[in-house]
């Protein structure tokens, strides 16, 4: 007869078989749905911010409907010839081992820099890294709008209220809405391993996290940047636009629809707030300072704010490659620009994309105005409970006037 501690062992036992059990016949489950979905919609995967001196501030006068107008300074791309080559079917990139470049450590100018300049360049040549978390199937079959979100693990309540907002995955008029945030790995190396763990759940739940093996940081937003082109390249040859965006603004779908049906005949399309004539910082004190001696020009090329912007998916695939004939840049929104600029292709600046808020005064009643919100595409930024509280009122039976005029 069995003593009561080995009944104990023999029940935690079947416990923990039962468990496992349970667990597998889950992911089974789950990748045969996935499965299933991916055969039905006959997916096929395809190749693929700094003192800003933009020119004069204008009074904005904004209609309802204002951003459906479609302004643009003419591009073309005929000038850019880059090879397209074929590329991966699938995320080719298995290790992250990378060694320093000490090319540099005997040069008297990389000497002088500041450290994190210095362990930028010593591995800048380290480009791409394993995927943790990947969603192919969030591309499968026509996707019309993919909303694509920089985060970092410590903010899932700037997720969660995405999800629970604008970034809902849904249905409008007929046009297929999905959504995906990116991130990297933990900056806090104590608890890197439990906020893994807890990212992990997070993603079992709602399957929409894009994870690279690299540490999330300011200067590695623009390893974010290529990342999401070079997966977008590979896994969503049927998406029509892409919106990409910070996890702390607000968005409005339904303008961002009605606003790419009226520009739906433009080529090569991607607006935002863009910036011209923007000089790079040289203050060491601000965030955005960029050295001599990593940037030696006047001016930037037109980059949009990173708060948020618009492109179609066959640029998207262009600056896949246009990115790959550059030098990693550790300002991800001017690197974008920079891309542009091999292609030939002029950003649209748009009105409705306040990436620096609505007015510039911060504690203006302006900025929580909820008409204002209305008739925008992109409002930055706002923390959970003021995204929240703008979402139900801009939602609600809101009246506003045809026109208002701010500052």
């Amino acid at each position: 007869m069995m003593t009561a501690r080995e009944r104990w062992r023999v029940y935690k036992r079947i416990s923990f078989m039962f468990f496992l059990a349970v667990v597998t016949l889950t992911v089974v489950q789950r990748g045969n749905i996935m499965s299933m979905q991916d055969f039905q919609s006959g997916r096929t995967e395809r190749q693929p911010r700094m003192e800003l001196m933009a020119e004069g501030d204008k009074k904005d006068s904004i209609s309802v409907n204002f951003w459906k107008s479609v302004q643009r300074v003419e591009s073309t791309t005929e000038g850019a010839r880059l090879t397209q080559k074929q590329g991966p079917t699938t995320w080719d990139i298995t290790s992250s081992n990378c060694s320093v470049n000490l090319n540099f450590s005997s040069l008297e100018w990389f000497t002088g820099l500041e450290a994190n300049f210095k362990q930028f360049l010593l591995y800048r040549h380290c480009r791409y890294f394993p995927i943790l978390m990947n969603h192919p199937e969030k591309c499968a079959g026509d996707v019309d709008l993919l909303m694509v979100i920089k985060s970092v693990i410590t903010q899932y309540d700037r997720r969660e209220v995405i999800r629970q907002t604008w970034g809902k995955e849904q249905v409008i008029d007929g046009k297929r809405i999905k959504t995906l945030f990116l991130l990297g790995t933990s900056s806090n190396e104590e608890e890197r391993a439990n906020h893994q763990k807890l990212l992990e759940y997070e993603d079992y739940i709602y399957g929409d996290i894009l994870q690279w093996d690299f540490m999330d940081s300011f200067f590695n937003l623009t390893l974010k940047e290529i990342h999401f082109l070079k997966w977008f390249s590979i896994y969503c040859g049927n998406t029509r636009y892409i919106f990409k965006g910070d996890d702390d603004v607000f968005v409005s779908v339904p303008n961002i629809l009605e606003y790419l049906e009226v520009s739906k005949d433009l080529k090569d399309l991607f607006v935002g707030d863009v910036l011209f004539k923007a000089k790079p910082i040289r203050k060491k004190q601000n965030k955005y300072y960029i050295p001599q001696a990593l940037y030696n020009k006047t001016l930037y090329p037109p980059y949009a704010g990173g708060g948020g912007f618009l492109m179609d998916g066959p640029l998207a695939q262009k600056l896949y490659g246009a990115c790959e004939t550059l030098k990693l840049y550790p300002i991800d929104d001017v690197f974008l620009g920079m891309c542009l600029e091999v292609l030939q292709v002029t950003p649209i600046r748009h009105n409705a994309f306040k990436t620096f808020g609505l007015v510039k005064n911060k504690t203006s009643r302006l900025n929580r105005e909820p008409c204002f919100f209305k008739s925008m595409l992109v409002v930055h930024k706002l923390l959970p409970p003021d995204l929240i509280e703008m979402w139900k009122l801009v939602n609600s039976d809101l009246i506003c006037s045809q026109k208002m005029d701010f500052l």
